[in-house]
């Protein structure tokens, strides 16, 4: 699987994208209709809002002269992260019905199954630090256990809400009860 974000430089890139805030108020469309509709494909960039640059700050800075036992290096990591774990969300998304591919990262397995995890667009994410920005990290709770394993791929489906979770890996911007996860299979265009 290829799931594609625009890189900088190491894992300082990760997350680098944009999306517009919704305005005030709920749907117009009755939740009947919304029930009844095909699940959106959304994309990880659909997930950042416009405008959103975190690296702007560091602009200035050549990384590639610092090492990593740089106390600027460090400093800067930690504002980094820092940066990621309040990374805003695209909240016109809230209570959307989605499907998204992505890497699980399990929070909570039970004989093999998982009923608690992590979506995340790119292999490795959450395990290796820093993890990526809470608006490129989906927490999710399956209708029903899955039985899959760490970085496995897969396909999401169900209703996103743009809402913070704190878990013992990352920070999560969006959270899900997935109606489906299934096996990801690249789709034909």
């Amino acid at each position: 699987m290829r799931i594609t974000l625009r890189n900088a430089s190491a894992a300082l890139c990760f997350g680098l994208l944009s999306i517009a805030c919704q305005a005030a108020g709920g749907s117009s469309v009755p939740s009947a209709a919304r029930a009844a509709a095909a699940p959106r494909t959304l994309t990880w960039e659909e997930l950042i809002p416009q405008g959103w640059h975190p690296m702007d700050e560091f602009k200035d800075t050549d990384v590639s002269m610092l090492d990593d036992s740089d106390p600027r290096a460090m400093a800067m990591l930690e504002r980094l992260q820092t940066i990621y774990r309040s990374a805003p969300v695209n909240a016109a998304l809230d209570d959307t019905l989605v499907r998204l591919p992505g890497y699980i990262v399990p929070l909570e397995e039970n004989q093999g199954k998982i009923s608690e995890f992590l979506l995340v667009p790119y292999y490795g994410a959450c395990i290796h630090t820093p993890p990526p920005p809470a608006n490129q990290i989906v927490h999710v709770m399956p209708d029903r256990p899955a039985p899959f394993a760490s970085m496995d791929t897969v396909w999401i489906t169900g209703r996103i809400h743009a809402r913070k979770t704190d878990s013992s890996m990352a920070v999560s911007g969006y959270d899900m009860s997935a109606a489906s996860v299934i096996p990801y299979v690249e789709e034909r265009k």
